[in-house]
Protein backbone atom coordinates (compact mmCIF):
# COMPACT_ATOMS: atom_id res chain seq x y z
CA UNK A 1 0.00 0.00 0.00
CA UNK A 2 1.23 3.15 -0.70
CA UNK A 3 1.74 5.44 1.98
CA UNK A 4 -1.20 7.98 2.36
CA UNK A 5 0.89 11.14 3.03
CA UNK A 6 2.18 10.85 -0.37
CA UNK A 7 0.16 11.13 -3.76
CA UNK A 8 1.69 8.85 -6.16
CA UNK A 9 3.16 9.57 -9.55
CA UNK A 10 0.42 8.59 -11.45
CA UNK A 11 -2.47 11.37 -9.83
CA UNK A 12 -0.24 13.78 -10.76
CA UNK A 13 -1.53 16.59 -13.97
CA UNK A 14 -0.38 19.42 -15.70
CA UNK A 15 -1.26 22.67 -14.36
CA UNK A 16 -4.11 24.21 -16.64
CA UNK A 17 -3.11 26.91 -18.85
CA UNK A 18 -3.96 27.33 -22.55
CA UNK A 19 -6.28 29.71 -24.89
CA UNK A 20 -8.86 27.13 -25.68
CA UNK A 21 -9.46 26.95 -21.64
CA UNK A 22 -9.12 30.57 -21.37
CA UNK A 23 -11.79 30.54 -24.28
CA UNK A 24 -13.90 27.97 -22.19
CA UNK A 25 -14.27 30.19 -18.53
CA UNK A 26 -15.09 33.06 -20.83
CA UNK A 27 -18.07 31.45 -21.66
CA UNK A 28 -18.76 29.99 -18.71
CA UNK A 29 -18.61 33.32 -16.88
CA UNK A 30 -20.41 35.25 -19.18
CA UNK A 31 -23.43 32.85 -19.46
CA UNK A 32 -23.00 33.31 -15.18
CA UNK A 33 -22.59 29.38 -15.30
CA UNK A 34 -21.37 27.23 -12.31
CA UNK A 35 -19.56 24.31 -13.60
CA UNK A 36 -18.35 21.12 -11.28
CA UNK A 37 -15.13 21.22 -12.67
CA UNK A 38 -14.28 24.50 -10.67
CA UNK A 39 -16.67 23.95 -7.63
CA UNK A 40 -15.67 20.10 -7.02
CA UNK A 41 -11.98 20.83 -7.66
CA UNK A 42 -11.67 17.89 -10.50
CA UNK A 43 -8.14 17.19 -10.94
CA UNK A 44 -9.11 17.19 -14.90
CA UNK A 45 -10.39 20.74 -15.23
CA UNK A 46 -6.91 21.80 -17.43
CA UNK A 47 -7.59 18.90 -20.22
CA UNK A 48 -11.18 19.26 -20.28
CA UNK A 49 -11.28 22.91 -20.31
CA UNK A 50 -8.04 22.97 -22.77
CA UNK A 51 -10.83 20.75 -25.04
CA UNK A 52 -13.92 22.83 -24.38
CA UNK A 53 -15.47 20.01 -22.44
CA UNK A 54 -17.28 21.39 -19.46
CA UNK A 55 -19.77 19.49 -16.59
CA UNK A 56 -22.14 22.36 -16.01
CA UNK A 57 -23.58 22.47 -12.81
CA UNK A 58 -27.38 23.97 -12.23
CA UNK A 59 -29.29 24.93 -9.22
CA UNK A 60 -26.54 27.03 -7.66
CA UNK A 61 -23.75 26.80 -5.79
CA UNK A 62 -24.71 25.67 -2.84
CA UNK A 63 -25.72 22.38 -1.23
CA UNK A 64 -28.44 21.40 0.99
CA UNK A 65 -25.74 18.40 1.93
CA UNK A 66 -22.68 18.01 3.67
CA UNK A 67 -21.08 14.93 2.11
CA UNK A 68 -17.37 13.97 3.48
CA UNK A 69 -15.78 13.73 -0.04
CA UNK A 70 -17.40 17.08 -2.07
CA UNK A 71 -16.04 20.20 -2.02
CA UNK A 72 -19.24 21.70 -3.02
CA UNK A 73 -20.28 24.28 -0.52
CA UNK A 74 -22.91 23.60 1.96
CA UNK A 75 -25.26 26.21 3.05
CA UNK A 76 -28.50 28.33 2.14
CA UNK A 77 -29.19 27.76 -1.35
CA UNK A 78 -29.05 30.40 -4.02
CA UNK A 79 -32.47 31.54 -5.37
CA UNK A 80 -33.45 29.51 -8.79
CA UNK A 81 -32.07 31.51 -11.72
CA UNK A 82 -35.03 31.21 -14.13
CA UNK A 83 -32.59 32.10 -17.37
CA UNK A 84 -30.27 29.32 -16.58
CA UNK A 85 -32.07 27.15 -18.87
CA UNK A 86 -31.35 29.44 -21.57
CA UNK A 87 -27.76 30.51 -20.69
CA UNK A 88 -26.72 27.00 -20.54
CA UNK A 89 -27.98 26.61 -23.83
CA UNK A 90 -26.70 29.48 -24.99
CA UNK A 91 -22.82 28.45 -23.51
CA UNK A 92 -23.11 24.46 -25.03
CA UNK A 93 -24.21 25.71 -28.80
CA UNK A 94 -20.99 28.75 -28.66
CA UNK A 95 -19.06 25.75 -27.41
CA UNK A 96 -19.96 23.96 -29.65
CA UNK A 97 -20.03 20.43 -27.57
CA UNK A 98 -21.28 17.08 -29.29
CA UNK A 99 -22.06 15.58 -25.45
CA UNK A 100 -22.81 17.80 -22.41
CA UNK A 101 -22.97 16.49 -18.99
CA UNK A 102 -25.51 18.58 -16.81
CA UNK A 103 -24.96 18.20 -12.67
CA UNK A 104 -26.23 20.14 -9.64
CA UNK A 105 -26.28 20.55 -6.27
CA UNK A 106 -28.72 18.85 -3.85
CA UNK A 107 -31.63 20.96 -3.23
CA UNK A 108 -33.10 19.21 -0.58
CA UNK A 109 -35.47 22.80 0.13
CA UNK A 110 -37.36 22.16 -3.28
CA UNK A 111 -40.87 20.50 -3.17
CA UNK A 112 -39.30 18.04 -6.57
CA UNK A 113 -35.01 18.75 -5.95
CA UNK A 114 -34.94 20.63 -8.93
CA UNK A 115 -36.52 18.07 -11.31
CA UNK A 116 -38.34 20.91 -13.40
CA UNK A 117 -35.38 22.79 -13.86
CA UNK A 118 -33.21 19.65 -14.98
CA UNK A 119 -36.05 19.17 -17.43
CA UNK A 120 -36.31 22.49 -18.55
CA UNK A 121 -32.60 23.01 -19.07
CA UNK A 122 -32.57 19.44 -20.98
CA UNK A 123 -35.20 21.13 -23.42
CA UNK A 124 -33.51 24.58 -23.84
CA UNK A 125 -30.73 22.77 -25.08
CA UNK A 126 -32.37 20.45 -27.44
CA UNK A 127 -33.99 24.01 -28.79
CA UNK A 128 -31.02 25.35 -29.52
CA UNK A 129 -28.06 22.57 -30.04
CA UNK A 130 -30.64 19.32 -31.11
CA UNK A 131 -27.57 17.30 -32.40
CA UNK A 132 -25.87 17.81 -28.83
CA UNK A 133 -26.45 14.42 -26.43
CA UNK A 134 -27.37 15.25 -23.03
CA UNK A 135 -26.00 13.02 -20.09
CA UNK A 136 -27.60 14.22 -16.46
CA UNK A 137 -26.23 13.02 -12.93
CA UNK A 138 -28.38 13.89 -10.95
CA UNK A 139 -28.90 14.09 -7.05
CA UNK A 140 -31.29 11.28 -5.50
CA UNK A 141 -34.23 12.55 -4.82
CA UNK A 142 -34.72 11.46 -1.50
CA UNK A 143 -38.58 11.50 -0.16
CA UNK A 144 -39.37 13.67 -3.52
CA UNK A 145 -41.98 11.03 -4.91
CA UNK A 146 -42.04 10.50 -8.30
CA UNK A 147 -40.30 14.06 -9.52
CA UNK A 148 -37.32 12.01 -11.12
CA UNK A 149 -40.33 10.92 -14.13
CA UNK A 150 -40.14 14.94 -14.76
CA UNK A 151 -36.07 14.56 -16.15
CA UNK A 152 -36.86 10.92 -17.42
CA UNK A 153 -39.78 12.45 -19.71
CA UNK A 154 -37.17 15.10 -20.80
CA UNK A 155 -35.41 12.10 -22.48
CA UNK A 156 -31.52 12.81 -21.91
CA UNK A 157 -29.36 10.33 -23.54
CA UNK A 158 -27.84 9.43 -20.19
CA UNK A 159 -29.48 9.15 -16.75
CA UNK A 160 -26.41 9.25 -14.20
CA UNK A 161 -26.51 9.01 -10.41
CA UNK A 162 -23.90 8.22 -8.85
CA UNK A 163 -23.66 5.71 -5.90
CA UNK A 164 -20.21 7.25 -4.87
CA UNK A 165 -19.01 4.39 -2.32
CA UNK A 166 -20.01 0.85 -0.70
CA UNK A 167 -23.20 0.20 1.79
CA UNK A 168 -20.64 0.17 5.05
CA UNK A 169 -19.49 3.45 4.64
CA UNK A 170 -22.49 5.12 3.71
CA UNK A 171 -23.14 6.45 6.98
CA UNK A 172 -19.94 8.30 7.61
CA UNK A 173 -19.32 9.06 3.68
CA UNK A 174 -22.89 10.16 2.57
CA UNK A 175 -24.88 10.82 5.63
CA UNK A 176 -27.84 12.62 3.88
CA UNK A 177 -28.40 9.43 1.64
CA UNK A 178 -29.24 6.27 1.26
CA UNK A 179 -27.69 3.19 -0.73
CA UNK A 180 -30.77 1.72 -1.82
CA UNK A 181 -32.70 4.61 -2.78
CA UNK A 182 -29.89 5.38 -5.13
CA UNK A 183 -30.12 1.84 -6.93
CA UNK A 184 -33.72 2.25 -6.95
CA UNK A 185 -33.97 5.69 -8.59
CA UNK A 186 -31.48 3.93 -11.42
CA UNK A 187 -34.08 1.10 -11.51
CA UNK A 188 -37.23 2.90 -11.91
CA UNK A 189 -35.19 4.99 -14.38
CA UNK A 190 -34.65 1.99 -16.31
CA UNK A 191 -38.09 0.58 -16.02
CA UNK A 192 -39.82 4.13 -17.10
CA UNK A 193 -37.95 4.72 -20.24
CA UNK A 194 -35.63 1.42 -21.44
CA UNK A 195 -33.48 3.47 -24.30
CA UNK A 196 -32.07 5.78 -21.87
CA UNK A 197 -28.82 4.41 -20.59
CA UNK A 198 -28.26 4.34 -17.01
CA UNK A 199 -24.76 5.36 -15.57
CA UNK A 200 -23.31 5.46 -12.50
CA UNK A 201 -19.74 6.22 -10.32
CA UNK A 202 -17.42 4.63 -7.74
CA UNK A 203 -15.35 6.26 -5.89
CA UNK A 204 -12.35 3.69 -4.31
CA UNK A 205 -9.77 4.96 -1.55
CA UNK A 206 -12.19 5.31 1.29
CA UNK A 207 -11.61 2.17 2.96
CA UNK A 208 -14.07 0.13 1.09
CA UNK A 209 -12.32 -3.61 0.45
CA UNK A 210 -12.56 -5.47 -2.97
CA UNK A 211 -15.42 -8.19 -1.77
CA UNK A 212 -17.57 -4.84 -1.50
CA UNK A 213 -16.80 -2.91 -4.60
CA UNK A 214 -18.01 -6.10 -6.46
CA UNK A 215 -20.72 -6.35 -4.48
CA UNK A 216 -21.77 -2.93 -5.72
CA UNK A 217 -21.23 -3.88 -9.26
CA UNK A 218 -24.11 -6.44 -8.84
CA UNK A 219 -26.25 -4.31 -7.34
CA UNK A 220 -25.76 -1.90 -10.27
CA UNK A 221 -25.92 -4.41 -12.99
CA UNK A 222 -29.21 -6.31 -11.13
CA UNK A 223 -30.41 -2.03 -11.04
CA UNK A 224 -30.13 -2.60 -14.66
CA UNK A 225 -27.38 0.15 -15.27
CA UNK A 226 -25.46 0.62 -18.43
CA UNK A 227 -22.14 2.32 -17.39
CA UNK A 228 -20.17 2.21 -14.52
CA UNK A 229 -17.00 4.98 -13.16
CA UNK A 230 -14.37 4.14 -11.05
CA UNK A 231 -12.34 6.45 -9.54
CA UNK A 232 -9.61 7.47 -7.12
CA UNK A 233 -11.00 9.41 -3.95
CA UNK A 234 -8.75 12.60 -3.46
CA UNK A 235 -9.40 14.83 -0.25
CA UNK A 236 -10.49 17.93 -1.51
CA UNK A 237 -9.05 19.79 1.98
CA UNK A 238 -7.98 18.40 5.71
CA UNK A 239 -11.80 18.61 6.52
CA UNK A 240 -12.57 16.00 4.34
CA UNK A 241 -12.94 12.41 4.48
CA UNK A 242 -9.17 11.22 4.38
CA UNK A 243 -7.77 8.65 2.02
CA UNK A 244 -7.43 5.43 3.95
CA UNK A 245 -5.36 4.13 0.35
CA UNK A 246 -4.22 5.10 -3.10
CA UNK A 247 -5.22 2.31 -5.42
CA UNK A 248 -2.83 1.14 -7.98
CA UNK A 249 -3.56 1.58 -12.30
CA UNK A 250 -3.16 -2.63 -11.61
CA UNK A 251 -5.91 -2.57 -9.30
CA UNK A 252 -8.09 -0.78 -11.61
CA UNK A 253 -7.35 -2.69 -14.32
CA UNK A 254 -8.36 -5.23 -12.57
CA UNK A 255 -11.86 -3.75 -11.66
CA UNK A 256 -12.30 -2.32 -15.05
CA UNK A 257 -12.00 -6.08 -16.13
CA UNK A 258 -14.52 -7.45 -13.34
CA UNK A 259 -17.26 -5.09 -14.15
CA UNK A 260 -17.42 -5.62 -18.03
CA UNK A 261 -17.80 -9.69 -17.14
CA UNK A 262 -20.41 -8.34 -15.56
CA UNK A 263 -22.10 -6.69 -18.41
CA UNK A 264 -21.31 -3.63 -18.05
CA UNK A 265 -21.77 -1.54 -22.10
CA UNK A 266 -19.30 1.19 -21.14
CA UNK A 267 -16.85 1.01 -18.06
CA UNK A 268 -13.81 3.19 -16.78
CA UNK A 269 -11.84 2.83 -14.56
CA UNK A 270 -8.70 4.51 -13.70
CA UNK A 271 -7.16 6.85 -10.83
CA UNK A 272 -8.11 10.03 -12.51
CA UNK A 273 -11.60 8.68 -13.74
CA UNK A 274 -14.64 10.57 -12.83
CA UNK A 275 -17.90 10.70 -13.40
CA UNK A 276 -17.70 13.51 -16.76
CA UNK A 277 -14.23 12.50 -17.58
CA UNK A 278 -14.24 11.67 -21.08
CA UNK A 279 -17.81 11.08 -20.93
CA UNK A 280 -18.32 12.34 -24.10
CA UNK A 281 -15.86 10.55 -25.79
CA UNK A 282 -17.29 7.28 -24.31
CA UNK A 283 -20.94 7.95 -25.28
CA UNK A 284 -19.98 8.57 -28.83
CA UNK A 285 -17.66 5.45 -29.42
CA UNK A 286 -20.46 3.54 -27.86
CA UNK A 287 -23.04 4.63 -30.19
CA UNK A 288 -20.81 4.52 -33.43
CA UNK A 289 -20.17 0.87 -32.27
CA UNK A 290 -23.78 0.42 -31.93
CA UNK A 291 -24.63 2.04 -35.48
CA UNK A 292 -21.93 -0.07 -37.40
CA UNK A 293 -23.43 -3.29 -35.70
CA UNK A 294 -26.85 -2.08 -37.01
Amino acid sequence: MIPITEKPNWLKVKAPIGKQLDETSQIVSKNKLNTVCEEAACPNRGECWSQKHAAFMILGSVCTRACRFCNVKTGRPDQLDPHEPENLANAIAELGLKHVVITSVDRDDLDDGGAEHFANCINAIRSKSPQTTIEVLTPDFLRKGDAYKLIVNAKPNVYNHNIETVPSLYAYIRPGARYFNSLDLLSKVKTLDPTIFTKSGLMLGLGENENEVLQVMDDLRAAQVDFITIGQYLRPTINHAEVKKYVTPEEFQYYYEAAKAKGFLMVASSPLTRSSYHADDDFIKLSNTRNNKN
